[in-house]
C-alpha cells in the first residue's frame, strides 16, 4: 500500500502532452526552479502509461555478478535488454510513504533515470531514437532483495506503491546529454549512492532502439534507464532522497506495513 502526501492532485496534461509536473497546472515553457521551489509538495505521479525496467543495464552492475552469468539458469551474459514491467498500482508520488511489506525486512532503492516516450517508437535507429523522447523523471524502483536476476519475480518488484517516480517530468529539451548524468541516492541524508549513466551498456537512445526492435513503446510510456552497482537498501522509518540534475530530486519514505 502506498499512502499519498496530503496535497496530492490528479495527473495533469497540457497541450494534449504530458505535463511538468503532475498534479500542478505548468507549460513547457515555465522555468523549472519554479518547480523546484515547490520541491517540499506531494505530487500525485507523473501521467505515465506502462513502466517498463531494464535489468543489469550498469557495467559495473553486470560485473559484479562475476561467474554467476556463466553458470545455469543464466549460462551467458544477456545480449540483448532484460525488460520487466512495473505495473499501474506500483507508481507513487514525490512525498509519499510507500509500506514495507511484513515478509521483508527491507527494500532494494533502485534509483533510475526513467524516459517517457512522447511519440509511437517502432524499430527506430538510436541516431533517430531522443526524437520520441518527450521527458525525463526520477525514479525509485524499489524491490524485495532477491537473488533471481534474468526472472524477477512480481512478488518481489511489483508490490503496491513500489515506484515512486517524479516529483515531474522534465522536457526532453532541458535534458540534451541524458547519458551523462550523475545520480546520487541519500537515505536518512547519508550519502548512499552515486553513479553516472555514462556507465551505462546501452544509453538512453539504444535502449529505445533495442526495445523498439521488437515492440512498439507508446505514447506515455515510461522506460527506466537501470539503476548503478550496489543498490542501496532501506529499512520502514527510512526516508529516500534521489537527485538526478537537471531533472530535480525526488522523495519519499517507507513505512512498516500495516495489518489488514
Amino acid at each position: 500500500m502506498v499512502t499519498p502526501g496530503p496535497a496530492a492532485a490528479p495527473a495533469t496534461r497540457i497541450h494534449g502532452a504530458l505535463a511538468v509536473p503532475a498534479g500542478r497546472a505548468a507549460a513547457e515553457d515555465r522555468p523549472l526552479a519554479h518547480w523546484q521551489a515547490q520541491a517540499g509538495a506531494h505530487f500525485a505521479p507523473p501521467p505515465v502509461a506502462t513502466a517498463y525496467g531494464a535489468l543489469l543495464n550498469h557495467r559495473d552492475a553486470l560485473a559484479a555478478l562475476g561467474d554467476a552469468v556463466h553458470r545455469p539458469p543464466y549460462q551467458a551474459p544477456p545480449k540483448a535488454p532484460v525488460l520487466y514491467i512495473k505495473p499501474r498500482h506500483c507508481f507513487a508520488g514525490h512525498g509519499s510513504a510507500v509500506e514495507v511489506p511484513a515478509d521483508a525486512s527491507e527494500l532494494e532503492v533502485g534509483a533510475t533515470l526513467g524516459i517517457v516516450i512522447g511519440t509511437a517508437a517502432c524499430r527506430v535507429r538510436a541516431a533517430d531514437a531522443l526524437g520520441f523522447v518527450a521527458g525525463y523523471t526520477i525514479c525509485s524502483d524499489l524491490s524485495v532483495p532477491h537473488a533471481s536476476v534474468y526472472r524477477p519475480s512480481l512478488r518481489f518488484k511489483a508490490r503496491d506503491g513500489f515506484l515512486p517516480l517524479g516529483p515531474w517530468i522534465v522536457a526532453a529539451h532541458r535534458v540534451p546529454q541524458p547519458d551523462a548524468l550523475e545520480v546520487v541516492v541519500q537515505i536518512d541524508g547519508a550519502l548512499a549512492q552515486r553513479y553516472r549513466t555514462a556507465g551505462m551498456q546501452r544509453g538512453v537512445a539504444q535502449l529505445i532502439a533495442e526495445v523498439s526492435a521488437f515492440m512498439t513503446l507508446a505514447p506515455g510510456d515510461l522506460l527506466m534507464l537501470g539503476h548503478g552497482p550496489a543498490a542501496p537498501r532501506a529499512r520502514a522509518g527510512q526516508r529516500v532522497r534521489i537527485t538526478i540534475e537537471p531533472i530535480g530530486t525526488l522523495e519519499h519514505r517507507l513505512v512498516a506495513e500495516v495489518a489488514a
